[in-house]
């Protein structure tokens, strides 16, 4: 996975984060699909094994970071 995209997709995963901490659920929520679709795409052009296994790693924490948001709104 080239490093611009790593890099992006890690301080996008970081605004998702201040927004939960900042109890923001739904721009938090907004941000996680946007993040989600970009992370299915990488997935789908991905070939080599460690970034599929970086993106899988990338998915299990939206997945957290959406029990938070849950959480945090009651239910959305």
């Amino acid at each position: 996975m080239e490093d611009h995209k790593l890099n992006a997709l890690k301080a996008n995963v970081q605004e998702i984060i201040d927004l939960i901490a900042n109890k923001n659920a739904k721009e938090a929520n907004n941000k996680l699909v946007e993040v989600s679709e970009e992370l299915d795409d990488l997935l789908d052009f991905s070939e080599d094994d460690e970034d599929l296994i970086e993106i899988s790693k990338y998915q299990v924490l939206l997945n957290q970071l959406h029990q938070r948001i849950v959480a945090l709104n009651g239910h959305l």
